[in-house]
């Protein structure tokens, strides 16, 4: 399946001197991300696994704006559409210079062994799938150009049936400082977000008002945070002043953990 959802007035995207990637993008923290960093001045690419309707929602939203955007549909867990997602974002925009994978799943699952296709999903799309974008953007990315890749808080937390989730953003954080190493030289950062609890459908799914409530007073602000505190982070990694922030985990978490 290939489907790009682009910008009409291709004049537009002459004044637009930075282009952002960012995986996950049509609902959550992916799309307020989108949002900001477009508010920024950047040209944006929003990925999105199968909410079309959204995607092209969002595309919409900022073109009605004056903004330069597609949208572009991709699994990031599947090495030829994301070749293919940075091939076409290349092509509409002819560069990319900030990648942010925040494509994710989080299925509840105790550590046990019939819940392995649960922990096989969850590691498919935020282990590969960080593997698979960190990789193509290390290979994409010149100087100046910023990778950001989506951990989570609640590796502190270790709460039961989190296992698999925490497996994998584990994983990610390995990836970062791993691939900041390996991009020695070449003046591109590798950083990852940790949020902590977010209100999001990700974070609302499968939870019960109590457990809402619950885990929202945990950090000392008692509150839950929102996505577009999280797409400030990523604002602040990707625009000037991140410039010397490498190889980190920012843990925008309120003092969650």
């Amino acid at each position: 399946m290939s489907t790009v959802t682009a910008f009409p007035d291709r004049s537009a995207q002459q004044d637009t001197p930075r282009v952002a990637l960012i995986t996950g993008a049509s609902r959550g923290i992916g799309a307020a991300i989108a949002r900001r960093l477009s508010a920024d001045g950047f040209a944006v690419v929003i990925n999105y696994a199968g909410n079309q309707e959204r995607a092209e929602a969002l595309v919409a939203e900022l073109h009605a704006a004056g903004r330069a955007a597609i949208a572009v549909q991709a699994d990031v867990a599947e090495p030829d559409d994301v070749r293919r997602l940075f091939a076409q974002a290349r092509e509409h925009f002819g560069r990319i210079d900030v990648v942010i994978n925040s494509a994710g799943v989080m299925p509840y699952a105790p550590i046990a062994v019939d819940q392995i296709d649960a922990f096989d999903q969850v590691i498919r799309t935020n282990l590969r799938g960080s593997f698979l974008v960190l990789g193509e953007a290390a290979a994409q990315l010149g100087e100046g150009g910023r990778i950001i890749a989506f951990s989570t808080s609640v590796i502190a937390a270790a709460f039961p049936s989190y296992g698999p989730y925490i497996a994998s953003k584990a994983g990610v954080e390995g990836l970062v400082r791993v691939l900041a190493n390996e991009l020695r030289g070449r003046g591109i950062t590798v950083n990852a977000i940790a949020p902590g609890p977010v209100g999001t459908d990700l974070f609302f799914h499968g939870k019960t008002e109590e457990q809402i409530q619950r885990i929202a007073k945990m950090p000392p602000l008692e509150r839950l945070g929102t996505p577009e505190e999280i797409a400030a982070v990523a604002s602040f990694l990707a625009g000037p002043d991140g410039g010397w922030i490498n190889a980190q985990i920012l843990r925008a978490n309120g003092g969650f953990a």
